[in-house]
C-alpha cells in the first residue's frame, strides 16, 4: 500500500496543504478573538448604570451561515438593541471561493490563481451613548497563489469636540495601535497611521469618518508567523483599548442635541461603507453572507 508523503506530493499540493494549515490556525485565533469580546462586551452591558441605560442587559445571538458560491461559511454574532449598545454585529469566516480575472488582477498574484481562501473578523458597534464612539476593527488572511494579512481598526467619535487627534479617546486609541505596531516594526505604525487616514476619508464629504486608527493590507514579509503575530495584536490591542474608553465614557449623560449629532455623524458611516469599504464590497461580490455583512448600518441615522 502506498504511503502519502510530502515527498510524494505534487508542489502544488503541498501549497495547498501549507496554505489549508495556515487557514486553520488563523480561524482558530479569529474565533477565539470573537469570543473574549463577546464576553467583554455582555460584561458592558451588565456594568452600564441603569440611571442612563435602563432595562434588562443584552446579549449576543449567533447565526451560523453556508455561503452559496464555493464553500464555507462562517458565524455573525449580533447583539441588538442593548442598554449600552444599540447594536453590534462582529463576525467570523472561512471561505474557498473563485474570483473573477478583474478581482483577481487587483490582488497580489498578480491573476495567476483564481481560486482563494480565506478567513476574517470583523466587527462593529454602536453605542447608545454620543458620548461613547464607534469602533470598527477587521482582519483577515486571504491566499491566492501568494497568501497575506489585512485589516486594521479605528474609533469614531460622534461629538466635534471628540473628533481631533489631540482629543483624549483619540490619543488613547492610538497609543494603543503604536503600542501593537512598534512591538513587530518601528516603521508600522508610522507606515499604517497616514494610510487608515486616508482609506477612511470620504472625498465626497471632504472629510474623514472619525479619528483613523491603523489600516493595512496585502501584509505578507515572507514570515506567516510574524505577520499572524501582528494581526493577533490588533485584535488584542482592540480588546483591552476600547473596553476601557466605553467605562470611561458610559456614566457620562448626554443631550437631545448630542444624541442628534450622533445620528448625523453616523450617517457618514453609511455613506463609507456602501461607497468606498473594501469589505463590503469583496463579501458582496464573491458571494458573502448579506446579513452580516450589511449588520455594519447603525440602527438609527440621518441625514441633513
Amino acid at each position: 500500500m502506498a504511503i502519502d508523503t510530502d515527498l510524494e506530493r505534487s508542489p502544488a499540493s503541498l501549497q495547498q496543504t501549507s496554505v489549508e494549515a495556515r487557514r486553520t490556525e488563523a480561524r482558530a485565533w479569529f474565533e477565539g478573538l470573537r469570543d473574549r469580546i463577546c464576553a467583554e462586551i455582555e460584561t458592558l452591558e451588565r456594568e452600564a448604570p441603569a440611571e442612563l441605560f435602563p432595562g434588562e442587559p443584552a446579549t449576543f445571538t449567533y447565526k451560523p451561515w453556508q455561503r452559496k458560491t464555493g464553500s464555507g461559511g462562517g458565524v455573525g454574532g449580533f447583539l441588538s438593541n442593548g442598554r449600552l449598545f444599540e447594536k453590534i454585529g462582529i463576525h467570523t469566516s472561512s471561505a474557498n471561493g473563485r474570483l473573477t480575472p478583474e478581482m483577481a488582477r487587483n490582488l497580489p498574484g498578480d491573476g495567476v490563481s483564481l481560486d482563494y481562501v480565506s478567513t476574517s473578523i470583523s466587527l462593529i458597534m454602536h453605542p447608545r451613548s454620543p458620548r461613547v464612539p464607534t469602533v470598527h476593527m477587521n482582519t483577515r488572511f486571504l491566499s491566492t497563489s501568494q497568501g497575506w494579512f489585512g485589516g486594521g481598526a479605528d474609533l469614531t467619535p460622534m461629538l466635534p469636540e471628540q473628533r481631533s487627534q489631540d482629543a483624549e479617546d483619540a490619543v488613547t486609541f492610538h497609543a494603543a495601535m503604536k503600542r501593537a505596531c512598534d512591538a513587530h516594526d518601528p516603521g508600522y505604525y508610522d507606515k499604517f497611521k497616514p494610510w487608515a487616514d486616508s482609506y477612511f476619508f470620504l472625498p465626497h464629504r471632504g472629510v474623514a469618518r472619525g479619528i483613523g486608527g491603523i489600516f493595512f493590507d496585502h501584509l505578507n514579509s515572507g514570515d506567516f508567523d510574524r505577520d499572524f503575530a501582528f494581526a493577533r495584536d490588533v485584535g488584542s490591542a482592540l480588546l483591552e483599548v476600547y473596553p476601557a474608553i466605553v467605562r470611561k465614557r458610559m456614566a457620562e449623560p448626554w443631550t437631545d442635541e448630542e444624541r442628534a449629532q450622533q445620528l448625523a455623524c453616523r450617517g457618514l458611516y453609511v455613506e463609507f461603507n456602501l461607497l468606498y469599504d473594501r469589505g463590503t464590497m469583496f463579501g458582496l461580490q464573491t458571494g458573502g453572507n448579506t446579513e452580516t455583512i450589511m449588520s455594519s448600518m447603525p440602527p438609527l441615522v440621518s441625514w441633513s
